[in-house]
C-alpha cells in the first residue's frame, strides 16, 4: 500500500546542510536518492517557492510571487494533498505548518486546502519557532500512530526564521538545522512503528523552499539563494545521487505517481517524477 510522507524545511542552504551532522537525513539518502543541485523558483522567497514545492507548477501559473499572496490561483493549481482529494478521496490527508499563511488565508483560500482531512495550523510567531516546530512533529507523530493516513505534510519553519533572527548562516543556524533532522528521525521512526508498516510502502520526500546569503537574506537569483536539495528515501525510492535536473515543482509529482496518481495534461503542472525506482 503507498504511502508518502512530505517534510518540507524552511530556508536549508544544502552546502550548509552538509556541514552539519544530520544523521536522519543521511540515513533517509542512503535507503534512497539525493541531490544538492536541485533549483527553487524566483524570486527565492517562501510564498512562491513553497507555492510551487506543493502544487507542482511554477509562480507564472500558481500566481504567487510574494509573501503577500497576491494574485494566487490555487483554485486552477491547488497543492498535491487538495489534489489527492479531487481524485482520490477515499484516501486520508494531513498538513500541520506553523507559519501561517500557508494554513491560514482571509479569503479562505490558503496554501494548504481547507479541504484536507486532518489540518492542524500552529503559528510560530506566537508559540516561539522551536517550540513550534516540536508541536507540528508531536502532532504528525501521534496522527501516524492513532489514524491510517496516506499522504502527509510536516513543515519545520525554524532554520529559516533562526538565520533571519541572527542574520547569519552560523552557529545558531547549524544548530536550527541539527534539531530539524532530530524532528526528521522522530517522523521516521513514527512511520516505522506502524503496526501495519510491514504491509506499507512508505515514500518519503524532504527538500526546502530556498537557500540564503550568509547574512541570512534571500529573493535572488544567485546559487547560494536558489539552490535546494531534494531527498526521496524508501523501498520505491531510486538509490544514489540524482544526476537529472531537479526542481522544486519536481516533488509534488513525485509523491502523486508514487500513489498511483495519473497526472492530467490539464492540470498543467510543470514538475516530472525524479527518484522513483519504479
Amino acid at each position: 500500500m503507498p504511502k508518502v510522507l512530505v517534510i518540507g524545511i524552511d530556508g536549508v542552504r544544502p552546502d550548509v546542510l552538509a556541514e552539519v551532522p544530520t544523521p536522519n537525513l543521511d540515513a533517509l539518502a542512503a535507503e534512497g536518492a539525493f541531490t544538492a543541485r536541485a533549483r527553487t523558483s524566483l524570486p527565492s522567497v517562501s510564498g512562491p517557492a513553497w507555492s510551487s514545492m506543493l502544487t507542482g507548477v511554477w509562480p507564472d501559473k500558481h500566481g504567487v510571487t510574494d509573501n503577500d499572496f497576491t494574485g494566487k490561483r490555487y483554485e486552477e493549481f491547488p497543492d498535491f494533498l487538495t489534489r489527492i482529494e479531487m481524485v482520490r478521496p477515499e484516501l486520508h490527508t494531513f498538513a500541520v505548518a506553523d507559519w501561517p499563511p500557508l494554513m491560514n488565508a482571509d479569503d479562505g483560500r490558503p496554501t494548504l486546502g481547507v479541504t484536507i482531512d486532518e489540518r492542524r495550523p500552529l503559528d510560530g510567531f506566537e508559540l516561539g519557532w522551536v517550540e513550534a516546530d516540536t508541536r507540528s512533529v508531536e502532532l504528525a507523530v501521534e496522527h501516524l500512530g492513532s489514524a491510517d493516513p496516506d499522504a502527509l505534510f510536516v513543515y519545520l519553519g525554524n532554520p529559516d526564521e533562526t538565520s533571519h533572527h541572527f542574520r547569519s548562516i552560523g552557529e545558531e543556524y547549524r544548530a536550527a538545522i541539527a534539531l530539524a533532522d532530530e524532528h526528521v528521525g522522530l517522523l521516521v521512526a513514527a512511520v516505522r512503528a506502524r503496526a501495519t508498516y510491514a504491509e506499507e510502502d512508505w515514500l518519503i520526500l524532504s527538500s526546502t523552499d530556498h537557500g540564503r546569503l550568509a547574512n541570512g537574506n534571500h529573493g535572488g537569483d544567485t546559487p547560494e539563494e536558489r539552490t535546494i536539495y531534494y531527498l526521496v528515501s524508501g523501498p520505491s525510492a531510486s538509490r544514489g545521487e540524482i544526476t537529472d535536473s531537479t526542481y522544486i515543482v519536481d516533488l509534488p509529482v513525485t509523491a502523486l505517481a508514487h500513489l498511483g496518481i495519473e497526472v492530467d495534461p490539464a492540470w498543467r503542472l510543470d514538475g516530472k517524477v525524479v527518484g522513483l525506482a519504479r
